[in-house]
């Protein structure tokens, strides 16, 4: 409950929950609408986390599509707010069939799905099929949202190209580049995007981000003990990374985090201080691919992480982020976004 604090500048925003009891999860709904007033609502038949499916909920709701139907009419029941979806292609390659899955949704209430096109048998394993994005898309009348192995901003672009999505969700793709999301959108609406900042900036919008974490949690120390991992994503690719991110993922204070960043731009500053690093791009195309394996070994972590730290919406619905394309005309926030964000849309 602790954690569900929102700043005006973060709107419009939007609050995923997740649950195989319908009567529970209506309750839920009408609780997060009266005390958070979020712009939308999202179920989570996603997430395949072994905690979480265990207790039949995220992707294990996907087993028994009548349950899917039931949660989503009583969430749709208990809030005025409009109501998504998260959804993988099935339980297993023996239930594969988003088509089927997402047309249920729609059926039942949903105002959009997103789709990771992966089975929860499959976790992270594989290339996500993003044929079934396409093939969702023609087959409902609401708008889809396409997810899965989007590792740049040329990678948005694509899937929106490839498939005709109306939006572009970005997970674990912006672990240590938040940048993306800018660079994606400007892709989008036909700009050119700016290149990755430099080593510096990189280093100050990674500090940036501490201090937002720093301000969220109670636990000053377990707060930076948490936010190793996300210091080693920043830092993956550069020259001598692995000696760097050795010390930071020791680090039990944010202020370590400063000295440490300082002392290798000391070290380094000929090449790395304002300038393009060589065999930068290969690094970080390394360093994704490790975060990759990282997410299926821990059963799905990186899909939570991305939720909380990086997940956005590009799209091009007239130009509006999906979550004010979602509500009446009238009530459409204007939309903002910073570089340095944790959260865009």
């Amino acid at each position: 409950m602790a954690k569900l604090r929102f700043g005006a500048e973060e709107r419009p925003i939007g609050v995923q929950i997740f649950g195989a009891d319908a009567h529970a999860m209506g309750e839920a709904a009408a609780f997060v609408t009266d005390v958070f007033s979020p712009e939308f609502i999202d179920i989570n038949f996603g997430c395949p986390v072994k905690k979480v499916v265990k207790r039949n909920g995220g992707s294990g709701c996907l087993k028994d599509l009548s349950l899917v139907k039931n949660v989503i009419r009583a969430v749709a029941e208990s809030t005025h707010l409009p109501v998504t979806v998260k959804i993988r292609s099935g339980w297993s390659e023996e239930t594969r069939d988003p088509v089927t899955i997402a047309l249920q949704c729609q059926d039942a209430g949903a105002r959009a799905v997103t789709l990771h096109p992966r089975t929860r048998a499959q976790m992270y394993a594989g290339a996500a099929r993003w044929d079934e994005i396409a093939a969702v898309v023609e087959a409902v009348e609401i708008p889809v949202i396409g997810n899965g192995d989007i590792k740049t901003a040329e990678d948005a672009a694509r899937l929106h190209r490839e498939t005709g999505c109306a939006g572009v969700m970005i997970a674990r793709g912006s672990f240590g580049q938040p940048w993306i999301f800018t660079q994606a959108r400007a892709l989008l609406e036909g700009r050119t995007p700016q290149p990755a900042p430099p080593v510096a900036e990189r280093f100050a919008i990674a500090l940036r981000h501490a201090r937002m974490a720093a301000d969220f949690e109670a636990d000053p120390r377990g707060a930076a003990i948490e936010f190793r991992k996300h210091l080693g994503w920043y830092v993956k690719g550069l020259p001598g990374s692995a000696e760097l991110r050795k010390r930071l993922h020791a680090v039990n204070e944010f202020d370590e985090i400063a000295q440490l960043f300082e002392q290798y731009l000391a070290v380094t500053e000929d090449t790395v201080r304002g300038g393009t690093l060589s065999g930068q791009q290969e690094g970080q195309q390394e360093g994704q691919q490790e975060g990759r394996q990282d997410g299926g070994q821990d059963g799905g972590q990186g899909e939570n992480e991305g939720c909380e730290v990086g997940a956005g919406v590009v799209n091009n619905l007239d130009g509006l982020p999906v979550t004010e394309w979602l509500l009446e005309p009238a009530n459409r926030p204007s939309a903002a976004a910073s570089l340095s964000s944790p959260l865009l849309l």
